[in-house]
């Protein structure tokens, strides 16, 4: 059990977190998350803990890995919820930072109808998502890409996805510093390109692969599993069976 989860939201902090941490021996385990936890990422937790001293478990809905026509505004939800449950698990640091990019003002880069966010969600529905910060000038501009792998099957309909994916998994690596981090198997693409990204770029980084979690009716756990009409579940289900 966890006897002192802090939350860390400053990408500075963070690091000197994660450093001061290292300079005691201690190892560090990463489990990227965008929130609205379930069983399948507290399986994350647990193998993480395999492997390491300490854990850290990032809550960020990556703006980067969503067209405009995804659903970014409304993805579930529920920080409070999350931080109850990490409470009672072997979890040190959750890492929710406000903001990881910088957009420019203007309406061709990057959507500026959402307000200004504090880094709990506090509007009703409310991700804590930043899609546009009004005071920033420059705009993000670097991405990274695992041109080969991020083609076909999920990479053909979300042509943005992986690039979102790379780029905000290299920024996380860059500011927690992990000795391991863990991805779950159900999205078996993004844990491909993220292991070939850390072998091509020489990141110190060994990352784990984690088992699928299903419900008892075969469905893989998901966060977006909440906005599935019974029917609709029951349809999913059926084609688990062909």
């Amino acid at each position: 059990m966890a006897t002192g989860l802090e939350i860390i939201t400053d990408k500075d902090q963070m690091r000197k977190w994660s450093r001061s941490m290292r300079a005691q021996g201690k190892t560090i385990g990463l489990v990227p998350t965008m929130g609205y936890l379930h069983e399948g990422h507290i399986s994350l937790i647990k193998v993480a803990q395999k492997h390491t001293n300490l854990i850290v478990v990032s809550i960020y809905v990556n703006p980067g890995q969503f067209s405009p026509s995804e659903d970014l505004s409304t993805y579930p939800s529920d920080f409070q919820g999350d931080i109850d449950k990490l409470k009672v698990l072997p979890v040190d640091v959750v890492f929710h930072p406000y903001n990881l990019y910088d957009y420019r003002d203007i309406e061709s880069e990057s959507k500026c109808n959402d307000p200004i966010r504090d880094s709990s969600g506090s509007e009703s529905g409310d991700t804590g998502v930043v899609s546009c910060v009004e005071d920033k000038k420059l705009g993000h501009e670097t991405w990274v890409r695992v041109e080969r792998l991020e083609k076909g099957m999920c990479g053909k309909s979300r042509p943005v996805f992986f690039r979102g994916v790379a780029t905000v998994v290299t920024k996380l690596f860059n500011i927690v510093e992990p000795d391991i981090a863990v991805f779950g198997k159900k999205d078996y693409q993004q844990w491909r390109i993220i292991r070939r990204m850390v072998r091509d770029l020489d990141f110190a980084v060994h990352v784990i692969g984690s088992e699928i979690v299903r419900d008892p009716d075969g469905l893989a756990l998901s966060s977006r599993n909440v906005r599935l009409s019974p029917k609709e579940r029951e349809k999913v289900c059926l084609l688990l069976l062909v």
